[in-house]
């Protein structure tokens, strides 16, 4: 390491109450040479990543750095198998991120900001996880609500609609109340046929038989507004009942500037500025993705071929494939005694993709089990596939990728979120009331505005669909993103909602579709053979 970048590097650590020892800078060293005429970016990235580890003193010496680089370096190499295609750049232009790997933040209602936690949750919570989930989940939508100008509170005599006056009482308030009050609060099912409303004081039984729904699915456990009065019977007779509003992306952004939610790394404006100019130029990047890819079935296997043969031929081949689960016809249970054929099954696919050489050499592929694929259990968020099953493929594509369910990708500047998993039939099951037709009467319309406007990707009972409490933070979508892909059985279908690209490739083994999705432009094409 020469001299003045020695330096650089020491007064760069000394600016932010850093020490670094002499064993230190061997690992320094190893990590830049990776970065030729990139040495301050680098830095800048090493410095961020350094400054979010809980160290035990400010001196640097030799461990805490090694474990560092080489967690850098690793993600480094992960992030160019997937950019295959190539790019000058030194940004790098996409990055994957594991659902294990989000970064979980909570709001403090006292201090109106976020707290990040730093050490990674355990598996197995306590007790208390199961109502931090509801709490967490409760305030990310009340923070949004409580900056929303119809239910903010007036100030002085500024002029304000009716509409706009409406006021958020809690429900501990509404005792001894009468009139017309709005509240906001979590459907729950406290004792057999009786429905309440639950906030952060306390909990009302409702009446929710004549109530005027908006669009989505109203099922237990997702939080909405409602407008009503208190009856002499202490029950809350609904008028009206919809879901909190949408907050504007660039409000949430703007207003927590600094935080990463999505957990691709902080940027700076100049940064962003030039990945978005970069972004821009990119209009041959496309993404296929391909939902219910059953490796056990002929047809299946055939219509693939069909697929790389055609995209192999083309002037530009697609930058990424996805395939979402389910990878087998049968679900993988204690039942499945199959495991050798399902991994010599994934060798031939990778066998497959190896005959087609441009393929291979310049796209990316990545992997994201579907509800009944191998795995621990059919909890969400779901670990990704397990090697002894994917390591034949990986023999013949070395920068195959194999992210949980859900997974995210950062595309330059846009923030894309996979989610495979049968919603539509599991919302519509679980539904209290059949969903309003008044705006529209589509369903996979219905389940996007649930999912955006809970924030959520599965507001469904935990005995509909277990999550891991400690982990129910990896299903946020806050702020939203800008594209959000629902591998579902169902019918495929493409949404744009509130400027939110929402699509559902279709089951490519039942019904031969797929999709094909360019980010430079947000256009999705849905095809089929």
């Amino acid at each position: 390491m020469n001299s003045a970048i020695r330096n650089k590097l020491q007064r760069k650590f000394k600016m932010r109450g850093y020490t670094i020892k002499f064993e230190a800078l061997s690992e320094f060293q190893r990590f830049l040479i990776h970065f030729p005429g990139a040495e301050d970016e680098a830095l800048d990235i090493l410095l961020e990543e350094i400054r979010r580890r809980p160290l035990k003193s400010s001196v640097l010496d030799k461990e805490p750095v090694q474990k560092v680089v080489s967690l850098l370096l690793e993600t480094n190499t992960a992030a160019e198998g997937l950019t295959g295609n190539g790019c000058e750049s030194s940004a790098q232009p996409m990055g994957i991120i594991d659902a294990f790997d989000f970064p979980k933040f909570r709001y403090d209602p006292i201090k109106k900001l976020f707290h990040e936690y730093k050490a990674k949750p355990p598996i197995h919570g306590d007790a208390s996880a199961k109502a931090t989930l509801y709490k967490d989940r409760f305030l990310l939508l009340f923070q949004k609500l409580s900056r929303d100008p119809h239910f903010s509170t007036p100030v002085f005599d500024s002029d304000i609609s009716d509409y706009g006056s409406c006021q958020i009482s809690t429900i501990q308030s509404l005792v001894g109340q009468t009139g017309k009050k709005w509240v906001m609060g979590l459907i729950s099912q406290l004792e057999d046929g009786h429905f309440y409303l639950e906030d952060l004081t306390a909990a009302v039984e409702v009446d929710l038989s004549d109530a005027r729904i908006t669009t989505g699915f109203f099922s237990e456990n997702t939080i909405v507004l409602a407008e009503g009065e208190m009856l002499l019977n202490g029950i809350f007779k609904v008028k009206t009942c919809g879901f909190p509003p949408l907050e504007d992306r660039e409000k949430s952004v703007t207003m927590f500037s600094g935080i990463d939610f999505f957990g691709s790394g902080s940027l700076t404006k100049e940064e962003t500025r030039r990945l978005a100019e970069l972004e821009k130029e990119a209009v041959n990047d496309m993404f296929v993705i391909l939902s219910d890819v059953w490796l056990d079935n002929e047809d299946t296997m055939e219509n693939l071929k069909t697929i790389f043969s055609g995209y192999e031929n083309e002037h530009v081949v697609p930058s990424l494939f996805v395939f979402m689960g389910n990878f087998c016809s049968r679900p993988c249970n204690l039942s499945f005694n199959s495991y050798s054929s399902l991994r010599s099954q994934f060798g031939k696919l990778g066998k497959m993709i190896a005959d087609h050489q441009r393929l291979k050499e310049h796209s990316g592929f990545l992997f994201i089990p579907g509800p009944d694929d191998v795995g621990p259990s059919n909890v969400l968020p779901r670990c990704l596939l397990p090697k002894y099953v994917t390591e034949e493929l990986q023999n013949y594509i070395p920068n195959a990728a194999f992210l949980s369910n859900p997974c995210r990708i950062k595309f330059y500047t846009q923030e894309i979120v996979f989610f495979r998993q049968d919603m539509l039939y599991r919302m519509r099951r679980s539904c209290l009331m059949p969903p309003s037709n008044e705006e529209t009467s589509d369903p996979f319309e219905h389940l996007v505005a649930t999912i955006t406007h809970q924030s959520h990707l599965c507001p469904l009972p935990l005995s509909v669909q277990p999550i891991i409490w400690n982990f129910d933070h990896c299903l946020h979508l806050y702020p939203t993103p800008h594209t959000i892909v629902l591998g579902d059985r169902s019918e495929q279908k493409a949404f744009n909602y509130t400027g939110i690209t929402c699509f559902n490739p279709g089951s490519f083994s039942n019904d031969n579709t797929f999709a094909a999705y360019r980010p430079c432009s947000r256009e999705v094409e849905l095809s089929a053979l």
